[in-house]
């Protein structure tokens, strides 16, 4: 494993070689959502669904106030495979997804990645992954990533 600082000084990235990866090697990552998160999100996206952005619209919804978007919520995937495992370098190759409890404003959301599989002769792994809240799992799925090999 090669550790690099990410620049910001607040937290250091992992970096796995193909070769370095094991069944059940795990990572996780966790973030508060915040509005500001949500606008910059938006903005980036172009997602400005009232559900996201308006809290009168939102609040006659079944949701009964605003939500995150559910891929901001999954792009902590990312975070945690692009990032911690198996870091620097892979290329995500595919993920599915299944949105399965709404994200809010000030709820800290942990993704969690475990590879799943290997397929050597691809250098492709397969991951499990999921994001929860409080213990809840709100986003669940499976990622496909290209690692690089030390070769």
């Amino acid at each position: 494993m090669l550790q690099r600082n990410n620049g910001n000084g607040a937290d250091t990235m992992s970096s796995y070689f193909f070769e370095d990866l094991e069944l059940g090697m795990e990572a996780s990552h966790e973030k508060t959502v915040s509005e500001g998160d949500i606008k910059s999100f938006a903005d980036v996206s172009g997602d400005y669904n009232p559900v996201h952005m308006d809290e009168e619209y939102a609040s006659g919804t079944f949701f009964r106030s605003r939500i995150a978007h559910g891929m901001l919520t999954a792009s902590f995937i990312s975070t945690v495979l692009g990032t911690r495992l198996p870091g620097p370098g892979c290329i995500y190759l595919s993920q599915n997804l299944r949105f399965l409890a709404p994200v809010r404003i000030g709820d800290t959301v942990k993704a969690l990645a475990r590879v799943a599989s290997l397929d050597m002769a691809k250098r492709r792994a397969q991951f499990a992954c999921h994001c929860e809240v409080n213990g809840k799992i709100v986003v669940e799925g499976e990622a496909t990533v290209f690692v690089p090999s030390r070769g």
